[in-house]
């Protein structure tokens, strides 16, 4: 039979300390965020209003514009 060993192991955890957040540490975060924020937002608008304009010019180069009749000017 297989010798136990009597005494149990005790091991001890030691965690490492934990750095205090400070105001200034809050302040820029919130600065930095609000500045990925506005930069996605740049974009987004830049990419969209690319795709729109792309997307007249292409209607104009093939004639595929609708001019009903409610929306042409018939001056006289």
């Amino acid at each position: 039979m297989l010798l136990q060993a009597t005494d149990p192991i005790v091991v001890r955890v030691v965690e490492q300390p934990v750095r205090d957040t400070s105001i200034a540490d809050v302040i820029i975060g919130a600065i930095g965020l609000t500045g990925f924020l506005l930069l996605t937002a740049a974009l987004l608008g830049a990419l969209l209003g690319a795709v729109l304009i792309g997307l007249k010019l292409f209607r104009a180069r093939y004639n595929l514009e609708r001019v009903s009749d409610s929306d042409a000017l018939h001056i006289t």
